[in-house]
């Protein structure tokens, strides 16, 4: 299934347990961990296996993520497992997960900016980032940095659906784009 697919029907099941995690206390902390947790379990080879068996039930699939979870999972997510189960949804959790986060992001009025470097960012020069980001976007900047000697120098920046290419790497094979 495509993308787009993917997120067009992970969104209603997104903002459902959004609003629930708002009227929670510290619901959107704890909701954004459970989603969390059952995103990266859903993107293990064993568990993708399991939930492929045609054998497998409902009622099965259900019980499988829930051992997995343990203790992470309150009632509530117990419950949510269980709609998607029955919906044959659960393999949507790792794009409900990214879209909770988006809301959680927008409603804390926060920006989550990942920046890849040739070179280690002096935290002078990320603190310049954010300020920048911070005054053009009105929201509050976390970000987090990375070195990648592949881009040769420049960086890279990327947050939700916006990446800023301005790497040597980028740059060259733009340019070996246009003379092909």
């Amino acid at each position: 299934m495509a993308e787009a697919e993917l997120s067009t029907i992970a969104r209603p099941y997104a903002r459902a347990a959004f609003s629930y995690a708002l009227d929670q206390a510290d619901g959107l902390v704890h909701w954004a961990k459970m989603l969390q947790l059952l995103a990266a379990a859903l993107k293990e080879p064993v568990v993708i296996n399991a939930l492929d068996n045609p054998l497998l039930t409902t009622d099965a699939e259900m019980a499988l993520l829930i051992d997995i979870m343990g203790e992470d999972l309150s009632d509530d997510g117990r419950n949510f497992v269980g709609v998607l189960a029955e919906n044959n949804r659960l393999a949507l959790l790792p794009t409900i997960s990214e879209q909770f986060e988006l809301l959680k992001s927008n409603h804390e009025k926060t920006l989550d900016v990942m920046v890849t470097s040739a070179f280690e960012v002096s935290g002078e020069d990320q603190e310049k980032l954010a300020g920048a980001l911070r005054e053009k976007l009105q929201r509050d900047i976390n970000i987090d940095t990375s070195v990648d000697k592949a881009l040769i120098g420049g960086v890279v920046i990327k947050t939700e659906d916006t990446v800023i290419d301005d790497s040597v790497k980028g740059r060259l094979d733009r340019l070996s784009h246009a003379l092909s």
